[in-house]
């Protein structure tokens, strides 16, 4: 349904409503989906009237939707249940079990049995878990307070529980089309009358036109509500109203700033958008502000992708079109994956000012204090490993305000914000008097002054980077009011943006597609937005509460976040719409505070603020705080933090003027790793240094290392946790598989097109509900039977050419094997489109990282196809393969797009613009039997993690390359790997590279160096049966898929059809303690 039909339906609703017509409201709701009547369902269910809301349900979801709608289903029909035999009325309550709650026997069957053993007992409160059990009007009230929340967790009923505030809208919107017709007339009287609504408006052409009124509105009353609609059979006059000219309107339009609602109650309404949502800023460019004086023109060469940018965002406001879902399905989390537990704590000396993570290597802390220092931490070992104090690199070169000011005789001078560029090559530090330095920043390097800027005149309060022109850039704003663009690698002033009339608290960058803007905030709460044209602001906006506000993107960088604080303390935490310009979700648990301004961070789907003295949490999709934390204590009122890239760390500033390290599970496995590594790695240094005669003291530790490992065998199941994963279908050969992005299941795809899904329950001896070999899992199979298969026509699954690619968000999953390109809904396991057939027929399928929307699809004809699929259109069609398309692979860092061939050539894509940037053939290894022809075969790609390294996958090879395609390390099949290699993928946090190989063993590498850290045998994961039957054929893993988040879990997808999950614990080998006693060392 597009927007403006679904806007037409509330302004019925509103006034059925208004007219008492309350059948026809419920029943309009019910038909069209477009808002679910909390009040009317919660009347119902309080009056017991069961059936009716049922009924109602029904028409918003059905029991098999997702496990919310479950949950919702199953407790209406037990109170139903129990109601009946809180009456003794066994035919009924059995009535019920039979029909109603014998579905949930396929969810949990013993839950079920335990409902049927309620009959046996002469009251149903015997049972301890329903000892409690009140009176019924009372049961129903706790069960209601129950499903709300459900509702609110049901990305089903996203943006359908709350009604836009649109009173007396439709009646308002009549009034002004009879107005303008009016105005059409060629003889307008003064006081018309209105005989019918059915045809156009107009005044009789008998009789002199009547003089018009001397007192003339410009624009009509500003409040709808002032005026009433004559009733519709009437032919009461309405007062005339002349419209205003073209100049006048223009005037008003330029200083139009357009309010936006911050209710609180819009927390009830959150997060919804389409599966494939445009990650684009319309929110704010649905209403731009297009100053006067813009110069003609524009400034650069993005004037022309700026213009043809603000034409789509206007046309979309008119239309939108996406496909529906839940763009963000809500996640309930578990509390261990939020970094609450203090693991670390840093003594920095001084108060702290600022924080940020590197992108990169995330135990890497930058921090900036109050007395100008700026210090690099690697929280893991707690060593400081740069420090770098303030001074005025060269004050010759600074203007005359910066001399004259109190800085040459006031040392004293503070970091407003230090942050690391995207790469994490260069750091960014903004003080608090007139200057901007960046340093050069290298793991095995000194800190490399690289610029000085004499930026504002005052306070520089914020800094960002950006890529204006495909160049770095350095965004600064200040106590001047400006903002301004500065060369990084030069210096020189590239923009100035001028508008604001407070001081400027924060700037943010952002780039849609090829389009590059900036918002900037006030500290009187206004909000703007830039490009790169100068044009002047594209809008202006009030933040809530019109206080000192940052903005920030989470999710990967599509959802806008903002969070500030009033003058009166109040603190207002965000989610802004980017399709409409308005608030969809205010996250509660502040408190109103006289002073201080609340900071926040976003990281993946988590966000934390610094309140109360505490750390507070709240999961993006759900506006209540989550829980929080006052880091055991010590913290100042608003505390500053920041999150790591993966949400696994959280640092946080202390009272005392120290920080603190706070981490959940996954952050918590990675420190105990790393110090196993620091041990072994301190080992061998001390040892070396005793054979070469040095000292203990002269071993000096920066970035710990981990060549401390060694090879090893594991050739039974006593040194490897390995689980089959059930399943009593049809098995054929797994041809792909996944992680969910979230770890709590494993997609498969079969050569035969069907797809299965493995999933994990949150049980005691797994609190998590997360993936592992300990644990089996439940083949998912939906009440309804449906299951999801590709379209095989034609297919040969001999050639390989099943693929599929998991959305970012864990709902969609786009696949083909050999026919249409599908799209399915992993909730409710169901076939929603498909996007293209062929031929060509699709070989490899592939989201973009930030935006679902874009697809890119290899193909048998060796081209590759970007396809959007919110406009259902290929955007460009990319030529540069001789064979088939075996690997694609995005760079978030890079913005750039990597193909794989069965060529065995590289190619890689600009993403603005699609031009091919280079391109390389993977040279043969010199043991390879034909090493002077080129290569072919299925090559695979993947990008690190962290790093712009790349994975490359060849039967003959495994290949490390960097950014420009040069081959940094290679191994190729030999010892006790000598078989050829079937699939290889990074390890979650980039260290590792787990790979398979045609005899059923897999290798485990060191991912810096392909060094062999373990090889496991086919014996040690496979059962005796599996391992005869291998007589007759090799059972061999054909894919093998990282765990997410666990580095040392994979599973593997087998020839036979079997799915294997290992946790091999000697993919890192014990410690050597047993050496240290023999070691002597020389003082």
């Amino acid at each position: 349904m597009t927007a403006l039909k679904e806007e037409l339906i509330f302004l019925i609703l509103q006034y059925l409503n208004e007219k008492k017509y309350k059948e026809a409201v419920h029943k309009l709701e019910q038909e069209s989906g477009c808002y679910f009547n909390m009040k009317y369902f919660g009347d119902l269910v309080q009056e017991g009237n069961w059936d009716e809301a049922e009924k109602y349900l029904g028409s918003f979801t059905k029991l098999e939707d997702n496990r919310h709608s479950v949950k919702i289903y199953f407790e209406i029909r037990k109170q139903k249940y129990l109601e009946a035999l809180d009456m003794s009325d066994r035919g009924k309550a059995i009535d019920i079990l039979r029909k109603d709650l014998k579905v949930f026997a396929s969810f949990n069957e013993e839950l079920y049995k335990e409902m049927v053993q309620l009959l046996a007992l002469e009251n149903f409160r015997q049972n301890q878990q329903l000892s409690k059990y009140g009176d019924v009007k009372s049961a129903r009230n706790n069960m209601w307070v129950e499903l709300k929340k459900l509702f609110e967790a049901n990305p089903v009923f996203r943006d359908k529980l709350k009604f836009p505030p649109c009173e007396s809208r439709l009646e308002s919107l009549i009034k002004q089309s009879l107005r303008w017709q009016h105005q059409q007339c060629p003889n307008p009287r003064p006081s018309p009358t209105f005989h019918t609504l059915y045809t156009d408006h107009t005044c009789p052409t008998d009789g002199a036109r009547g003089p018009a009124p001397r007192n003339v509105q410009l624009m009509g009353p500003p409040n709808p509500r002032a005026e009433t609609l004559p009733p519709m059979d009437s032919h009461t006059p309405l007062p005339l109203v002349v419209s205003p000219s073209a100049s006048a309107t223009q005037r008003w339009m330029a200083i139009a700033n357009p309010p936006l609602p911050h209710d609180a109650a819009a927390a009830a309404a959150q997060v919804p958008s389409g599966l494939l949502q445009p990650q684009s800023a319309a929110a704010f460019f649905k209403h731009p502000r297009t100053p006067t004086n813009a110069p003609p023109g524009g400034g650069d060469n993005q004037t022309l992708e700026s213009e043809r940018l603000w034409k789509r965002l206007r046309t979309a406001q008119t239309d939108e079109a996406s496909f529906s879902g839940a763009s963000h399905p809500p996640n309930i989390r578990p509390q261990d994956d939020i970094p609450k537990t203090v693991v670390r704590t840093l003594n920095q000396g001084s108060n702290v000012m600022s924080l940020d993570f590197h992108p990169i290597h995330q135990t890497i802390l930058l921090v900036g204090t109050n007395v100008g220092d700026v210090d690099i931490w690697e929280v893991g070992s707690k060593e400081r490993i740069a420090h770098k104090t303030f001074k005025v690199w060269d004050m010759g070169s600074c203007s005359m305000p910066l001399q004259q000011s109190s800085l040459v005789k006031d040392a004293t001078i503070s970091v407003n914000r230090c942050l690391w560029s995207p790469d994490g090559s260069i750091l960014g530090v903004a003080f608090s008097k007139h200057l901007v330095q960046t340093y050069a920043f290298s793991l095995n390097a000194e800190l490399g002054q690289l610029l000085e800027i004499d930026a504002h005149v005052g306070s520089v309060n914020d800094i960002a980077f950006s890529h204006p022109d495909k160049s770095l850039s350095i965004v600064t704003c200040g106590e001047d009011k400006t903002i301004k663009v500065w060369d990084a690698t030069t210096g020189q002033k590239r923009y100035t943006f001028e508008g604001h009339d407070a001081p400027v608290y924060s700037v943010c960058a952002r780039h849609i597609e090829s389009i590059e803007f900036i918002f900037s905030t006030g500290s009187d709460g206004k909000i703007k937005a830039w490009f790169y044209d100068g044009s002047g602001p594209k809008v202006e906006y009030d933040a809530p509460g019109h206080g000192c506000t940052t903005m920030a993107y989470g999710a990967n960088g599509t959802r806008l976040f903002s969070c500030g604080t009033s003058k009166d303390g109040e603190t207002h935490l965000v989610e802004w719409n980017e399709t409409n310009g308005r608030i969809k979700t205010t996250y509660s648990g502040f408190r109103n505070r006289p002073f201080g301004v609340v900071q926040f961070d976003t990281s993946r789907n988590l966000l934390a603020a610094g309140d109360e003295n505490l750390i507070k949490f709240w999961d993006m999709d759900r506006a209540y705080m989550l829980t929080s934390t006052d880091a055991d204590g010590g913290l100042p009122a608003s505390p500053r933090l920041r999150l790591n890239g993966e949400g696994s760390l959280l640092a946080v500033a202390t009272s005392d003027d120290g920080i603190k390290i706070l981490a959940n599970t996954d952050g918590q496995r990675s420190l105990t790793t790393r110090e196993k590594r620091d041990y072994d790695d301190t080992v061998k240094r001390i040892v070396q240094a005793t054979v070469d005669g040095t000292t203990a003291a002269d071993v000096k530790l920066r970035i710990p290392g981990d060549n401390g490992w060694k090879s090893s065998d594991i050739v039974d199941s006593a040194r490897l946790r390995a689980l089959r994963l059930p399943d009593s279908t049809t098995a054929s050969e797994v041809v792909q598989l996944l992680y969910t992005n979230s770890g709590i299941a494993v997609l498969g795809l079969g050569s035969n097109g069907v797809h299965k899904l493995w999933t994990w329950a949150r049980v005691d001896h797994n609190p998590s509900g997360k993936s592992n070999a300990s644990v089996a899992p439940r083949l998912w199979q939906p009440s309804n039977g449906a299951v999801m298969i590709n379209d095989t026509t034609g297919a040969n699954p001999e050639e390989g050419t099943s693929c599929m690619a998991l959305s970012n968000n864990d709902s969609y999953v786009i696949s083909a094997s050999g026919g249409n390109v599908s799209l399915f809904s992993l909730v409710a396991s169901k076939l929603m489109t498909t996007l293209l057939s062929p031929p060509p027929v699709p070989t490899f399928l592939a989201f973009h990282p930030q935006n679902n929307n874009m697809i890119a699809i290899g193909t048998e004809d060796s081209s590759i196809l970007i396809y959007n699929a919110q406009t259902a259109t290929v955007t460009a069609d990319l030529k540069g393969h001789q064979k088939k398309i075996t690997g694609l692979a995005f760079s978030r860092s890079l913005d750039v797009l990597l193909s794989s061939g069965a060529d065995a050539q590289l190619c890689m894509w600009s993403i603005d613009g699609w031009e091919k940037k280079m391109s390389r053939f993977i040279q043969a290894p010199a043991s390879h039997a034909a090493a002077a022809a080129p290569l072919d075969g299925d090559t695979k790609v993947q990008f690190h993690k962290n790093h712009p390294h790349l994975l490359v996958v060849h039967a003959s090879q495994l290949s490390i390359y960097d950014s420009k395609l040069e081959c940094m390390h290679s191994w190729s099949p030999r010892d006790a790997l000598a078989a050829s290699i079937s699939s290889a993928t990074y390890s979650c946090d980039g260290l590792l590279v787990h790979a398979g190989f045609r005899d059923g063993a897999v290798g485990i590498f060191e991912a810096d160096g392909l060094k062999l850290r373990c090889r496991i045998a086919p014996s040690a994961y496979l059962s005796p049966s599996m391992q005869k039957s291998r007589e007759a054929a090799v059972v061999y893993p054909v894919v093998i898929a990282a765990h997410p988040s666990a580095p040392n879990q994979i599973a593997l997808g087998m020839s036979d059809g079997a799915v294997h999950v290992l946790e091999p614990s000697d993919a890192v080998p014990p410690k050597e303690k047993a050496a240290l006693p023999s070691i002597r060392l020389q003082s």
